[in-house]
């Protein structure tokens, strides 16, 4: 890929296992994407709010995806692999085989996704306890983190699952086990999802308290007495058998793992901004929030100290950036709502056809038809009479409230391609209203935010971004380097090979 005259690269290996696909990229040592490839991964819906997926599957993804960013690179030059993906439940049992986590028995189904909203009754008692470690989410737990799961696992899989489980891991850490055989955790993933605190570990108290008490009895061990922080090397790198799937050479580095989301906010929030006249230049990186906009959206904001915030997750130690405190605002369903909004529009087809006959993306196409039906005002006016409230899944950040849903408020008898271009408007101005929402809760408590830097796919239509800039009032930051959830993995993988002293 270089000709014999320059010095010889080294090359790091980002792998993201998002929500339908797993992606990977080959990244230089100048935090550049050489080669990238990515593969759907399969999600099972057996009934409402249930959904599930194969580890097996996950991993045969990450075997493929990764053979096609490295074939035809020196193995010698790829240093360190590192890992993110979603804070899924995976369940094996105490031969690390798949376990089923339904009731049809289905063994290759081990894995609860992030989404899945089964344990809603599990988790309104795990919020009754009011038991200190929940001051770390918030206040209020969520369904999406893996205690409401584990017990109702407990609860409604008693003989089939919970008895014979021998480890639960949070996926991110499956996949470390997987290349490594070495059964630690990431920091990440536990004090954000299994309420692990990182000055004082696992604390017995709340697992009595919400009868999950087998855990404590067995010393942690099937959820993890073993941590380590983001990027740290992981035992002795690529098993042989792991390196043969991956088509990496044995002893490859591999990192402690990070979250999907937070691997995104370690690719931008680092950014070099000098000579772009923006108001967190001479600022620490604490004026900093990186927005991480996809199916669903993340807010990410660090702090030197501690910062409760309500309704918004942490403050969790070292789980994104080592040293600083994190806190993690959501939102459940952006990039998910505006496309049921748009699809679910009575003049849907008209807009693929028109869309299709123009060569562009229908979001193209939405954007420049608003811009043909603004006039002289600002797009933003077109919706003065239109608005929705976008928790059409529930409301993660600032209100905490699973059962709210969505509304729509100023609706006409008109069905046109013009008002689905104003309904799509006024669902992106919500998100953006909800974000703001989330930014001015984050700054009553104590942060002090001035500048925005957005990845994720819905960082790649400009209105949802200039809506963004328009409705918080801050300015907004987008990275060259588009992959950055890819780069904030491979940040982790050069960080464990040890050529690079930190994370930092």
């Amino acid at each position: 890929m270089h000709s014999e005259k320059q010095a010889p690269v080294n090359y790091y290996v980002g792998i993201d296992v998002g929500s339908a696909s797993v992606r990977a990229a080959l990244v230089d040592e100048f935090g550049t994407v050489v080669a990238h490839a990515d593969q759907p991964i399969q999600i099972w819906e057996p009934q409402t709010d249930h959904y599930e997926q194969s580890s097996s599957d996950i991993w045969a993804a990450c075997c493929s995806v990764t053979k096609k960013v490295v074939s035809g690179v020196d193995g010698s030059r790829i240093r360190g692999l590192g890992f993110d993906a979603t804070c899924s439940l995976v369940v094996v049992d105490k031969h690390f085989q798949p376990l089923a986590v339904n009731c049809e028995g289905q063994n290759h189904r081990n894995i609860i996704m992030w989404m899945d909203h089964r344990a809603v009754s599990q988790v309104d008692r795990i919020n009754q306890t009011q038991h200190k470690v929940l001051s770390y989410v918030g206040g209020t737990m969520s369904v999406e983190m893996q205690p409401p799961k584990l017990l109702w696992i407990k609860e409604n899989l008693q003989e089939s699952c919970w008895e014979k489980a021998g480890y639960f891991f949070d996926l991110p850490d499956f996949l470390s086990w997987k290349a490594t055989g070495v059964t630690a955790r990431s920091l990440c993933t536990l004090v954000c999802k299994w309420t692990y605190t990182s000055d004082g570990g696992w604390d017995d108290t709340f697992w009595q308290m919400i009868g999950l008490e087998d855990l404590v009895k067995d010393k942690y061990e099937k959820i993890g007495n073993h941590v380590l922080s983001p990027g740290e090397s992981v035992g002795n790198g690529l098993t042989p058998e792991a390196a043969r799937d991956l088509g990496l050479p044995a002893g490859t580095a591999v990192a402690a793992s990070l979250i999907d989301a937070h691997a995104g906010g370690l690719g931008v929030i680092g950014a070099d901004v000098k000579g772009h006249n923006l108001p967190c230049e001479n600022q620490p990186i604490t004026s900093r929030v990186a927005m991480i906009c996809g199916t669903s959206s993340c807010h990410m904001g660090i702090s030197e100290t501690p910062i409760f915030v309500p309704g918004v997750w942490g403050p969790y130690f070292s789980a994104m950036v080592p040293g600083f405190w994190l806190n993690e605002g959501g939102q459940s369903a952006t990039g998910k709502l505006i496309e049921h909004v748009v699809q679910g529009h009575v003049a849907f087809p008209e807009l693929q056809a028109r869309a299709k006959a123009s060569s562009q993306s229908i979001y193209t196409y939405l954007n420049s038809h608003l811009d043909l039906i603004k006039k002289s005002l600002p797009v933003g006016f077109l919706t003065v009479d239109l608005h929705v409230w976008p928790d059409f899944h529930g409301n993660r950040s600032p209100l905490t409230d699973l059962t709210l849903k969505g509304m729509v408020v100023g609706l006409t008898l008109s069905q046109g391609l013009d008002e689905l271009a104003l309904i799509y408007l006024a669902t992106i101005q919500a998100i953006a209203l909800g974000t703001r929402h989330i930014l001015e809760t984050m700054q009553a408590a104590g942060h002090h935010i001035s500048t925005l830097f957005l990845c994720g796919g819905l960082s790649k239509n400009p209105l949802f971004v200039q809506m963004h800039a328009d409705i918080t009032g801050k300015p907004v930051v987008l990275s060259k380097e588009v992959e950055s959830v890819l780069v904030g993995a491979a940040i982790l993988g050069a960080c464990a090979s040890g050529d690079f002293a930190t994370i930092q």
